[in-house]
């Protein structure tokens, strides 16, 4: 390894350490350089792997002779073309079946319940070692078929041969299973080198130039890729003399120790980083004299590199919004009380008229806020007493509804509905005929969507659009009623459906089952702790000014990210 080799290795545990993925592609870049040559200095006494190779010949010879294994059929010379990259002097590329006496998947196993026998699997075959806790047994009676060779030697490498996420996987078998009759399943393959150091072997499997090209020399279904036993055998490696491997593989175990040390040492700084911060917040929430808030102002910068942090920074701010302690109270507003009152009598008007008919309300209805305190001029309201909550039922969209990919009226589907906001890419339309005979489920002025049923199940959206949209199945509306719609601030409503008081009244009902759901009955029980409409205003107004410098400082950590990773791919680009 050249001197400006060495500095610029050395300049990569500094880069490393501040990209997040940096470390990971240090570990890389080590074993790439070794398996190049490059990280130990050639020594030129030590005699060249041509000889190493004639080594391995004479003890395979000698081996077949005495009957121990079959003799191997010859392998095609290796081609200018399939060399990747030239090596030292002195190293040679070899094929793998040229340096190993035995190359085979292992045998589909006869499984028991218990025995004193175990068969390696999949499961077992990790980066950090052979763990046979997953290992299942074997019946004992049925390793009298298995012959001789097939039994696990120490320092035979067991190669993951099948399985997208699972195949290229590679570890030795240690020390410890010396004399233990162990063997494997079909689904890895067994890997026995002849005077090759088997660390050596094992970490070039590990080096990304072999990893980076696995699935794409397997073969097999896209479901079931795997990597045949003669792709195993033809594979080419770079071998070093017998004193370079020993060499190489010291120096790879000093370096990747001193990754160890850098992964720890920076968990170790994240884990301080969320605790400080997550200890802030809880003061902050508990404590209302702002002690908290000062010493995250006066932390920003260390607190907020990292977007965990930002992420519950989020939720701290909604949960003092809808506490009333993100913005004071002022005396001259009108109570909510008021509010409320003014809103039931337009409720009462238009039921009286028929023009509302109340919705059903659930039978357990429940109140679980006991434990949150709001101001004196709040009210805490049921759903049902400021909202007309419905959905499109089931029977009207199998009787009505023929959903197209071009139409009059778009549709609101689970799929549209993200957190605040309305994803209006893949939309659904259905005409207008349909949207005007199936009225109540129309969306013709502002309202909060919800999902009650599905992978988003609980997501709130604000829908504001100008035009008439519809509801689709499984996302319910919760609009103010007519002539109520300048009375409610339905950003503020959304707010709190989002943060963590809103997401525990939301669930309150929720019960486990295969397929969770929230009933209209439920949604309309949620409680919703109330201000004055001005300070609804001013909330909101305050939480958006909030949300924004979040949206800056994830911005900020992304940008910080790329310059991290654009140094680090800069300094290795160099090697």
């Amino acid at each position: 390894m050249t001197e400006a080799t060495r500095n610029l290795l050395e300049q990569h545990f500094d880069t490393a350490f501040a990209a997040p993925d940096g470390i990971a592609k240090l570990r890389e870049l080590i074993l790439t350089l070794a398996m190049q040559g490059k990280l130990v200095e050639q020594d030129p006494n030590d005699p060249p792997a041509s000889e190493l190779l004639k080594e391995i010949k004479a003890e395979k010879q000698r081996i077949v002779k005495a009957g121990k294994i079959k003799k191997p059929k010859p392998l095609p010379s290796i081609k200018p073309e399939e060399v990747p990259y030239e090596l030292p002097q002195g190293w040679e590329w070899v094929r793998l079946g040229d340096i190993c006496s035995y190359i085979q998947r292992g045998k589909g196993p006869k499984y028991v319940d218990f025995s004193t026998h175990r068969v390696v699997s999949q499961k077992c075959v990790r980066w950090y070692g052979l763990d046979l806790e997953p290992a299942r047994y074997i019946d004992p009676a049925s390793l009298e078929k298995y012959e001789p060779i097939r039994f696990l030697r120490v320092g035979d490498l067991l190669w993951n041969s099948t399985g997208t996420g699972t195949i290229g996987r590679a570890c030795l078998v240690p020390q410890e299973l010396e004399g233990v009759e162990v063997v494997a399943d079909s689904h890895v393959t067994v890997v026995r080198p002849i005077e090759v150091r088997p660390l050596f072997l094992w970490r070039w499997i590990q080096s990304p130039i072999v990893q980076n090209a696995i699935e794409g020399s397997a073969s097999g279904t896209t479901n079931q890729i795997e990597l045949n036993t003669s792709t195993v055998i033809n594979h080419l490696m770079p071998l070093p003399p017998p004193s370079e491997q020993h060499r190489i593989v010291a120096r790879i175990d000093q370096l990747m120790a001193r990754c160890d040390e850098l992964e720890k040492l920076r968990k170790e700084r994240e884990e301080k980083r969320l605790a400080v911060h997550a200890a802030a917040i809880k003061q902050l929430l508990d404590a209302p004299n702002g002690s908290a808030w000062d010493f995250i102002q006066q932390n920003f910068g260390e607190l907020y590199t990292v977007k965990e942090n930002v992420a519950e920074l989020r939720k701290a701010i909604l949960q003092l919004a809808v506490m009333g302690r993100l913005v004071p109270q002022n005396p001259n507003d009108p109570s909510a009380s008021e509010l409320l009152k003014e809103i039931e009598a337009e409720k009462q008007r238009l039921v009286k008229s028929k023009q509302l008919k109340i919705g059903q309300k659930t039978e357990d209805t429940k109140f679980i806020c006991h434990d949150t305190a709001i101001p004196e001029t709040w009210e805490w309201v049921k759903g049902l007493d400021i909202l007309f909550i419905t959905k499109l039922a089931g029977f009207e969209y199998t009787k009505y509804v023929n959903l197209q990919d071009e139409g009059e009226i778009p549709v609101i589907r689970a799929q549209n509905v993200r957190q605040f906001s309305i994803d209006t890419t893949n939309l659904k339309y259905i005409d207008l005929k349909t949207s005007e005979l199936l009225e109540r489920c129309a969306l013709t002025k502002p309202a909060l969507l919800v999902t009650f049923i599905g992978a988003g199940i609980g997501d709130v959206a604000l829908f504001e659009k100008n035009e008439r949209w519809h509801l689709a199945p499984n996302v319910a509306k919760m609009e103010p009623f007519v002539g109520c719609e300048s009375k409610l601030n339905l950003r503020y409503l959304n707010y709190f459906l989002l943060s963590p008081l809103g997401r525990r009244e939301i669930f309150k009902h929720l019960k486990s089952t295969a397929q969770p759901s929230i009933s209209m009955g439920t949604i309309r029980d949620i409680d919703y702790p109330l201000p004055p409409l001005p300070e609804q205003h001013r909330i909101v107004d305050r939480i958006d000014h909030l949300m924004a410098l979040c949206d800056t400082l994830d911005q900020q950590i992304d940008s910080a990210t790329e310059k991290q990773t654009a140094l680090l791919n800069a300094v290795m680009a160099q090697v």
